[in-house]
């Protein structure tokens, strides 16, 4: 893992500071929610203890038979809705409304309660809807039928009756009450009869003071006047259940512990809402602070998950069936926890149970917002977040940028150490090298090594020379005696060890010649005088001369040039390719093709030398044209490994270079020198 990502690991750590923090404003949160919880709790065990001073206003449920399909709910309505079988005025939304049982969503209807009356709403899907006879509405004729809707109205004392609702023609409608006393029209009891595309409605105002304790919604659907009708129901049994709606008293107790950003509101033992009072603010549409797209998506990360707020709103029909409700008409105190990834409006629920006589009669139910403690907490959240997360990025990119820089010192110091090792004169002012830091003490440490190997090197380099000047006198010494002694009079024996001698002598100056060769080569470049020539036909003729002194290899020049014209010391190019060649014969084997070839690159002319044989290994590729350097195996000692290096001396004289690489089958040596003018 290299030194950026080494930092930006680092960096990511930073990001406990954050979580630390939220762990911290969580559980302060959390707490808070717990204390109002437990307000709310206290607040709503005080509310139950007066509520339960009013057993009368709770519908008596112990010993009802009936399920919630028998039950009917009056909606408290805010205003009166005009008579004209219409729901638009009414202040009730469309989730009000109840669907017939059986009917599937074709027969709907809504109770609700204005003052001293009550009023029905009624909307039936028929295609062929069927009107009564003139005449027939307040006649008991069993003999014609027609489309009608009725409300059964009764009580367990006295009172048994039917309010039908029949039309001979769409508008007002004649109501007829039908009871054991027989029928009678009913002219306090308005209704009207509004057609629609594919049906019908009917909306009818009751007085309160004409209904029992029970009531059902029943719906006569008949195909024409003969057809007996299909009646469709809100109630199983025989007889229609209790009737429940708002309790005015029980809502005038709930009037008084109303509080800003509180609802109230109280159920009977089966859930129905008999009492409400108070209201939660509107959601401000958007969490504090969390204003961008990326930032609500942490937050909601974040923040601890609830219900949607819109769950802890009053049911539309009447009837309470959240479960921390359900669990306080059980008899446990239980509460809910509504929060909205939306808009962040927070809700908190608590249910009491309402106990009369040893026996759970209703609940009461408060809700409360959370603005405070979510401003309290929101707030301090955002800010956390914003400062944190600016703050992990800055840290990031400092660390980045700081790795950056200083990965790019490590990375120029590298290179220019390998620069430095491969040039001939080794430059020990490395980058760097000025810097108080660790990367200048390597620096310095390098160019210290670096200087201590230019010495050394430039010591292997003049060894050569000082060697041959040296033994140069020595030597003369001993040939001069060698030979004065052969002209003495010898044994066999001592002539055998003079020859063996003057041998060894021949072999040593050879030896010196070679190491004396790179210097008279440097004389050479220094002082020989350039000349322009034709490279092209100076290789030809060498080529040629090869075959005959190498007959064990073949030779082949490769070129496309008619002319290559350069500029420098013909005799000295010519004795650097004697160099490649004769290296080249050395790794080759017999038979063995030498190619030679010649060709222009832009404005230069490029020399190579390839032999099949092993390959370079890649450590010695760097060192292979340094003085002294020999691959040849065993211990030639004609070869001293300063062949390659002077032929480096002629190229780098003519202001060109050399390198070698291995090739397919072998070693290619290619020498790039200036031309002058050349053509094809």
């Amino acid at each position: 893992m290299n030194l950026k990502r080494q930092l930006l690991l680092v960096s990511v750590l930073t990001l406990v500071l954050p979580w630390a923090g939220y762990q911290f404003i969580h559980e302060t949160e959390s707490a808070l929610r717990r204390g109002q919880q437990q307000m709310l709790a206290g607040t709503a065990r005080a509310i139950a203890d007066s509520l339960a001073q009013y057993p009368g206003e709770f519908p008596d449920t112990q010993y009802s038979d009936y399920v919630y399909g028998d039950q009917l709910y009056g909606h408290r309505l805010e205003t009166r809705p005009e008579i004209d079988g219409y729901f638009q005025d009414w202040t009730l939304e469309r989730e009000s409304l109840r669907t017939l049982r059986g009917t599937d969503g074709s027969i709907r209807f809504a109770i609700g309660a204005y003052e001293q009356a009550l009023y029905l709403y009624v909307e039936v899907t028929d295609k062929n809807v069927v009107f009564a006879r003139p005449g027939t509405i307040a006649l008991d004729d069993s003999s014609h039928f027609a489309d009608r809707v009725s409300l059964i109205n009764t009580s367990p004392l006295d009172l048994e009756e039917t309010i039908t609702f029949a039309a001979e023609a769409p508008g007002p409608v004649v109501t007829v009450v039908q009871s054991k006393y027989g029928l009678r029209l009913d002219r306090e009891i308005l209704s009207l009869w509004q057609d629609v595309p594919g049906g019908y409605q009917i909306e009818a105002r009751i007085p309160a003071s004409k209904l029992g304790t029970h009531l059902g919604v029943v719906v006569s659907n008949t195909a024409n006047e003969l057809a007996a009708p299909v009646r469709s129901a809100s109630f199983a049994a025989r007889t229609p259940g209790p009737f429940v709606t708002v309790s005015p008293e029980l809502t005038e107790v709930l009037d008084r512990f109303e509080q800003q950003d509180m609802r109230l509101f109280v159920t009977d033992a089966l859930g129905w809402r008999i009492a409400s009072s108070g209201d939660l603010s509107a959601p401000s549409g958007e969490p504090v602070g969390a204003r961008s797209a990326w930032l609500r998506i942490a937050y909601n990360a974040l923040v601890e998950s609830g219900q949607e707020p819109e769950l802890a709103r009053p049911n539309p029909s009447g009837r309470e069936q959240q479960n921390y409700i359900a669990q306080a008409l059980e008899g446990r105190p239980d509460a809910s926890w509504f929060r909205s990834r939306d808009s962040g409006k927070a809700v908190v629920a608590v249910a009491q149970p309402i106990s009369a006589e040893n026996r759970t009669i209703g609940a009461v139910v408060l809700q409360q917002g959370t603005d405070a403690i979510l401003s309290l907490r929101n707030q301090g959240l955002v800010r956390l977040m914003n400062v944190t997360l600016i703050a992990t990025l800055l840290v990031a990119a400092t660390l980045l940028g700081y790795a950056t820089w200083l990965s790019r010192r490590i990375r120029k110091l590298s290179v220019a150490a390998e620069d430095a090792l491969e040039n001939d004169n080794l430059r020990t002012s490395l980058p760097s090298e000025s810097a108080a830091d660790e990367v200048g003490d390597l620096s310095r440490s390098f160019s210290h090594v670096l200087r201590q190997l230019g010495d050394y090197n430039e010591y292997l380099r003049s060894l050569a020379s000082k060697l041959s000047h040296e033994l140069r006198t020595p030597l003369a010494i001993v040939t001069s005696s060698l030979e004065n002694l052969e002209h003495e009079p010898l044994n066999e024996a001592s002539a055998g060890y003079t020859a063996r001698a003057r041998d060894g002598a021949d072999r040593l100056r050879r030896i010196l010649t070679a190491m004396s060769e790179a210097s008279r080569v440097e004389e050479l470049m220094q002082y020989a005088e350039p000349e322009t020539f034709d490279l092209r036909a100076a290789l030809d003729s060498a080529v040629a001369a090869y075959s005959d002194v190498y007959p064990n290899r073949n030779f082949d020049f490769n070129t496309e040039l008619d002319t290559a014209m350069t500029r420098g010391s013909p005799e000295l190019i010519i004795q650097m390719l004697d160099k490649l060649v004769d290296n080249a014969v050395d790794f080759s084997a017999e038979n063995d093709t030498i190619s030679v070839g010649l060709k222009a690159e832009n404005d230069s002319l490029v020399l190579t030398t390839a032999n099949p044989g092993p390959p370079l290994p890649e450590r010695m590729r760097s060192q292979l044209f340094d003085s002294m350097v020999s691959m040849r195996p065993g211990g030639d000692d004609k070869h001293l490994g300063l062949g390659l290096y002077v032929a480096k001396l002629i190229a780098e004289g003519h202001g060109g270079r050399i390198d070698a690489r291995n090739t397919d089958d072998g070693v290619a040596v290619i020498v790039t020198l200036s031309g002058d003018t050349h053509g094809e």
